[in-house]
């Protein structure tokens, strides 16, 4: 019985390892209260990782009404935040500790059709 359920449990690791490796990264960098680059682009109805590097000797909230999403993130350290799946839009996010500069928006887009193989 426990050898059934050690290979279960095994599978079972093996195979959330295999759904989070699916998922996309995207990375954003914090510098002088600015986030570089302001605006990145995501495919929509997919979960996406977010990573934040915040190089400011300052600590920064980064904070999202349209995404329900608010992390603090230290300063010289990075934040991983999960968004999505999304709908095609706009969604926007700020530093709540410097919302006049830190300021940027995640643009959701279908992914286009590749095209077809001429062979």
């Amino acid at each position: 019985m426990n050898k059934v359920i050690g290979a279960l449990t095994l599978c079972f690791g093996l195979f959330c390892q295999s759904l989070l490796a699916a998922v996309e990264e995207y990375h954003v960098q914090l510098k002088d209260h600015l986030f570089f680059p302001s605006q990145i682009t995501i495919p929509a109805n997919q979960k996406v990782k977010l990573i934040i590097y915040n190089q400011d000797n300052t600590p920064e909230e980064f904070d999202s009404f349209s995404l329900n999403r608010d992390k603090v993130i230290f300063a010289n350290n990075k934040a991983t935040i999960f968004i999505g799946p999304l709908q095609p839009g706009e969604y926007d996010f700020f530093g709540e500790y410097n919302p006049n500069t830190a300021r940027g928006s995640v643009i959701v887009e279908h992914q286009k059709q590749k095209a077809a193989d001429a062979n």
